[in-house]
């Protein structure tokens, strides 16, 4: 039978009806030196091999049903990795342009949605990769596991011992879609049932036992799932309201050891550190600009993935939350923002992601983009690599990861990679015109977060 996405990847896919929505995530590694290029090509051709989504294009189902991922009848490896020349004068801000473009560009959706792009000739010989891919073939967590097949663990280069054999493409019958689409909405309906069967006698029971806690049981339910689809009917700043096609990426690198120890002696976690870095950058960009602001719209993916999921794929759900982002001392604003995020990690509506999903898919598009393009900023905190590894025997300096606004005004993405948290900064240029002011306001927050280390 065809394999159909899960509620969570659809809902990503069918968003971007608006392409301000769009879910393009770009990373960029930087090298010491140019790989080599035939064994970056083996290990990606070894990848779209083990992994079916590498070789796939998503395909529309008749409605209500998902759509689905079918192998591309021509897939060519050559079309998705690319090898150019650094543009002139060879340094970071060109190959950040060269991202930026990717970013704001759509998918060959006839195609399975990934790119990869060699760029060479940089500053004293470096080279960086460019890597182009749809967020509904993972999320930041299983892109490091997939990076992880990729990497040696030094720079001496191992060929892979046995290439798989390609996928067969088997061609489709013109009703076969249909089809399968009825077999799973049939699937779908049994499997409501006999939920609904296993949990009905379970339920009287508990009311008859426990009317009261029940009901406030139910209650709770009801009032987290509705926190997490209810629509923001405007922007937390009065500043940040206009939102475009328009990009603007920039990076901040920020050491580990001191953010994990401003963190834990504000009584807080990294993630926390990160988020209040963000949120007090945010209200300094509004001071610049004569605006006060306090409470600030977030999203913030939760990793909902385990040990037995495979690579690939999306385990997260996105939650949406208000933070006090006008906290001037930094301290403070790490212990609110702990605090909050407790308390949405925790959300009863969390294990019935897929299901709430599912309803969103069946909701008009507006009421999707009315749930997201009045968010304020989108942090995402992604473990990478804890040791040094290498790419076709170069070795990686630095990896950088670009996740996209989806709405929102700005997206930073932290990626970590040995001792550094290296940030890599999305900004809707409608929202925010003066993208230096901003990334200096972001970088003046952190040293300010970084001195509670000290």
């Amino acid at each position: 039978m065809t394999e159909f996405m899960r509620n969570t990847d659809a809902f990503t896919w069918s968003m971007e009806a608006d392409p301000r929505l769009r879910s393009t995530v770009v990373t960029v590694l930087l090298l010491d030196r140019s790989p080599d290029w035939d064994l970056v090509r083996e290990r990606f051709d070894l990848v779209s091999r083990e992994l079916p989504m590498f070789r796939q294009r998503v395909v529309n189902s008749p409605p209500p049903t998902p759509p689905r991922w079918e192998y591309a009848p021509d897939f060519d490896l050559d079309y998705h990795m690319r090898r150019v020349a650094a543009p002139e004068p060879g340094d970071l801000d060109g190959v950040l342009e060269m991202a930026r473009l990717a970013a704001m560009a759509d998918f060959d959706r006839a195609r399975p949605m990934w790119e990869v792009t060699l760029v060479e000739g940089l500053d004293d010989g470096a080279a960086a990769v460019l890597c182009k891919f749809h967020h509904s073939l993972t999320d930041g967590v299983g892109g490091v596991q997939i990076a992880m097949r990729l990497f040696d663990l030094s720079a001496d280069t191992q060929a892979v011992d046995a290439m798989p054999a390609a996928p067969a493409v088997a061609e489709r019958q013109p009703l076969a879609s249909y089809g399968d689409a009825l077999r799973y909405d049939a699937g779908l309906v049994g499997t409501l049932v006999g939920e609904s069967l296993k949990i009905a006698p379970r339920l009287l029971f508990n009311i008859i036992r426990r009317p009261r806690q029940t009901v406030e049981s139910a209650g709770e339910l009801a009032a987290s799932v509705y926190r997490t689809v209810r629509p923001v009917n405007k922007p937390g700043s009065p500043l940040m309201t206009n939102r475009t096609l328009v990009r603007k990426l920039g990076v901040l690198d920020v050491p580990m050891p001191r953010l994990r120890e401003a963190a834990h002696r504000s009584g807080g976690a990294l993630n926390d550190a990160f988020v209040a870095g963000v949120a007090g950058g945010l209200r300094r960009y509004h001071d610049k600009h004569g605006v006060g602001v306090f409470d600030l719209h977030l999203t913030m993916p939760i990793n909902l993935r385990t040990e037995d999921d495979q690579s690939g794929g999306n385990r997260i759900t996105l939650m949406r939350f208000d933070v006090h982002a006008g906290i001037t001392d930094p301290a403070r604003r790490i212990r609110s923002i702990h605090e909050r995020t407790g308390r949405v990690r925790n959300e009863k509506s969390i294990p019935y992601t897929q299901l709430i999903a599912g309803a969103l898919n069946a909701m008009p598009r507006w009421y999707i983009g009315s749930i997201l393009r009045h968010v304020d900023f989108l942090c995402s905190d992604v473990p990478g690599v804890p040791v040094p590894v290498y790419l076709g025997g170069a070795a990686v300096r630095r990896q950088y990861a670009f996740g996209p606004t989806i709405g929102s005004a700005v997206n930073v993405t932290l990626l970590t990679y040995v001792d550094s948290c290296a940030l890599g900064i999305d900004v809707d240029a409608g929202a925010i015109p003066d993208f230096d002011l901003f990334r200096d306001c972001l970088a003046d927050s952190f040293d300010e977060v970084l001195a509670l280390a000290d």
